[in-house]
């Protein structure tokens, strides 16, 4: 009976070290987390007069935009939990974040439309953008707003970032589909051939309006358009690589 004992011991204790051997290592695992840089960065805080221009069929009605003195109130732990965040690295910087992007839509009729806002040129984002959020006022209506994109071969795609069906202010997150393993079809961030020019550019905003909703005055405003991006691929650039720009 002893010797049974011993035997199913020994074989107890195998198993053991051999289940120690196969069970991965737990610094090894989400491995892949480790090429990643991910930061927050601010894009654009609306704070220029004149680099946002709003656009709108004429036969749908009309829009004005400017900027107002404003804008969500900051993260408080207890009396305002949701509000919005300062980057570690500007808050000490006393960066002017004083104003916000507000557009009034006059509709002549009801049907489908839309309106868009274009900066005075393409903002790019360093990096391989992984989110991207703004601060809206959407005055509770059932409108979409969509955030127009260009990718690393100049093609426009546009992105979802929710309805505008609640009221005052509140951020909106949409994220960026990761890049098809051919490198070629969907949203392109970069070419695995080369290190730069990387990442996408934002070139506009766009409402589209809910026909049911779509008749009289609309009133909208933003504020921090910012992005989650990995910049991994940017710290590990070879400082001694030949630059292919000639």
């Amino acid at each position: 009976m002893k010797r049974y004992s011993v035997i199913a011991l020994f074989l107890l204790c195998a198993g053991i070290v051999f289940a120690q051997e196969t069970t991965p290592n737990a610094s090894q695992i989400g491995i892949t987390a480790a090429q990643q840089y991910l930061k927050e960065i601010s894009v654009d805080k609306f704070e220029y007069d004149g680099y946002w221009r709003s656009v709108m069929s004429s036969d749908q009605g009309y829009v004005t935009s400017r900027l107002f003195k404003g804008g969500p109130l900051l993260y408080n732990e207890e009396a305002n939990p949701n509000g919005k965040k300062l980057l570690e690295e500007e808050a000490n910087l006393g960066l002017q974040d004083d104003y916000v992007l507000g557009a009034r839509v006059d509709f002549l009729r009801r049907g489908y439309s839309s309106v868009s806002f274009y900066p005075t040129r393409p903002i790019p984002i360093e990096g391989i953008t992984k989110t991207i959020s703004i601060w809206v006022a959407g005055r509770n209506f059932n409108h979409e707003l969509k955030i127009l994109i260009q990718d690393y071969f100049g093609r426009q795609f546009e992105l979802s970032a929710g309805k505008l069906n609640f009221q005052g202010w509140k951020k909106l997150t949409v994220a960026v589909p990761a890049q098809a393993p051919d490198g070629q079809s969907g949203i392109v961030q970069r070419n695995y051939h080369f290190h730069n020019n990387m990442g996408i550019k934002i070139i506009g905003l766009r409402i589209e309006f809910d026909q049911t909703e779509a008749f009289g005055t609309y009133y909208v405003y933003f504020d921090d358009l910012r992005a989650v991006t990995d910049l991994f691929a940017e710290d590990d650039r070879d400082q001694d690589d030949m630059v292919d720009a000639w």
